[in-house]
């Protein structure tokens, strides 16, 4: 997000208790050897009063296919609402996904995943058969979702479900397990809460390390609010210790100032989200944010020259508490350089000579390996591209992680190119069927929170995370500021997300 003039540039309901049960479709028909044409994983993501969230991944064990359709009978009065990852359609208690166009061809032991949201009345119970193409999937019994009424066991083993895990106290060590993001136990985690903004311009203009207080007092006032994650912009100049900045705004002062402030995340109970925001690299082209080669705005693509070395730097200093979680860059837009989407897309995950941008970029899968090189394990968010508002290709090009604990960043404003439930469900839902999906910024420049209130029930209705930008005291006409002080005293831009996270917790 942008900043102020002032600055370089310019910028409820019941709390829902989710569980994780799967019914793994698997293996063969007793006394046949023939493989089953398909398996079925069937999960409830997600249940609360009266409605669920589910996901069904099937597996083509037969020959490849250019097109598919899964069926599966819903029990107990249950009716889909909404889904993802496929075309979705209900008759009767009939229910029926058939491929987008992007996730049409599924080869020999290949899988796909779609989801979706249904009512429920009943017992909830989990459905029995289910067919691709028409010919039945094998199957075998599973255990029943959470809020299914289980049948009583003489004489239950430590093995049995006993419901879904509690979730760790405090801060939680985060990994990905397929769509969800859990803590230590395996319970599902939503990260939830706002941006902490001025580590990343105020020591590059020369006026300090943050903008306001990070004190304990000012950190217990965010923790107020019910936020459970608070993420911290940084400069990588800055952080580096490169002699353009003062001296004491730079290297260890700013590292020790960073360090500081997770600190006292932690201690309140939140996630800290560490986030390289400004970087080093001049770029005068379309949508250019300053002509300055230093990193005093945002650019369309971290550089090879530094950002590398700024996450090799950050992963060794954070790597040993898996507490706290790393966005690899804040918001790319070499869309807006680059001749083609295509061509943006490549430059995003590739790096290298990108057309339209003067330096040598430094893509995002240079970026995660040069973290995971550190052996950090710590969870890694990774942007889109167009102000990390476009996720359309991030599953095409996303980069790869050999520890699997990587999740999509995603940033909306009221004023961006997607900012509707249209366009969220054609290209957010998707990603949010296959990865942990975390909307890093959301915000409006109305003062009010009518915007945002829409972004949070479309992330609700998913168990998404999402993080309000920003805990700062600008004027909220000039940008979405969510306070007027640091005690937490909201403005009314900031009133919508302060009562919402409430309303949660």
């Amino acid at each position: 997000m942008r900043h102020p003039p002032r600055l370089s540039a310019l910028l409820a309901g019941a709390a829902l208790t989710f569980a994780s049960t799967a019914l793994a479709v698997v293996g063969t028909a007793s006394g046949s050897a023939a493989a089953p044409v398909c398996t079925v994983q069937y999960s409830v993501v997600g249940s609360w009063a009266g409605g669920f969230q589910g996901s069904v991944t099937v597996t083509n064990n037969s020959a490849a296919l250019s097109g598919w359709s899964l069926g599966f009978d819903l029990p107990d009065g249950q009716k889909i609402s909404q889904g993802w990852g496929a075309k979705w359609s209900q008759s009767g208690t009939t229910a029926t996904a058939v491929n987008e166009n992007w996730n049409g061809s599924v080869g020999t032991g290949a899988s796909v995943t779609a989801g979706f949201l249904a009512s429920w009345s009943g017992s909830n119970s989990t459905p029995s058969t289910f067919t691709l193409n028409g010919a039945a999937c094998n199957q075998e019994p599973g255990p029943t979702n959470p809020t299914s009424t289980p049948t009583p066991t003489p004489t239950p083993t430590p093995t049995d479900p006993t419901g879904p895990p509690d979730p760790v106290s405090g801060a939680p060590e985060l990994s990905v397990i397929g769509n969800r993001l859990t803590d230590q136990k395996g319970a599902t985690r939503r990260l939830l809460g706002v941006n902490r903004s001025g580590g990343e311009f105020m020591c590059v203009q020369g006026h300090g390390i943050f903008d306001g207080p990070v004190d304990d007092a000012s950190v217990r006032a965010i923790a107020d609010w019910k936020a459970n994650t608070v993420r911290v912009p940084l400069n990588e100049e800055c952080w580096l210790g490169l002699d353009n900045i003062k001296p004491e705004y730079r290297g260890a002062n700013y590292v020790h100032a960073v360090k500081g402030l997770v600190d006292r995340v932690l201690a309140h109970g939140m996630t800290p989200v560490v986030e390289l925001h400004w970087t080093y690299g001049q770029y005068t082209g379309n949508s250019s944010g300053c002509a300055d080669v230093h990193a005093s705005c945002q650019k369309p693509m971290p550089n090879a020259r530094y950002t590398p070395a700024f996450w090799t730097s950050v992963a060794n200093t954070f790597k040993n508490d898996r507490r706290v979680v790393f966005d690899l860059f804040n918001e790319p837009y070499p869309d807006r350089a680059t001749p083609t989407t295509a061509q943006a897309w490549t430059c995003w995950r590739d790096g290298g000579t990108c057309p339209g941008i003067g330096y040598e970029v430094a893509g995002m899968q240079d970026l995660l390996d040069a973290v995971r090189a550190t052996g950090a394990r710590n969870l890694v968010l990774v942007p889109g591209i167009a102000y990390s508002n476009d996720l359309s290709q991030w599953l095409t090009h996303s980069p790869t992680d050999p520890t699997g604990n990587l999740a999509a960043a995603w940033h909306v404003y009221n004023f961006n190119t997607c900012s509707n439930e249209a366009c969220w469900d054609s290209t957010l839902a998707p990603v949010a069927a296959r990865v942990p999906l975390v909307a890093g910024e959301i915000g409006e420049n109305t003062c009010g929170h009518a915007f945002i209130d829409r972004v949070m029930a479309w992330f609700d209705a998913r168990a998404l995370s999402y993080l309000g930008w920003t805990w700062n005291t600008w004027n909220c006409n000039s940008g979405p500021a969510l306070i007027t002080s640091y005690d937490g005293t909201p403005t009314s831009f900031g009133v919508g997300l302060r009562d919402h996270l409430r309303a949660l917790n």
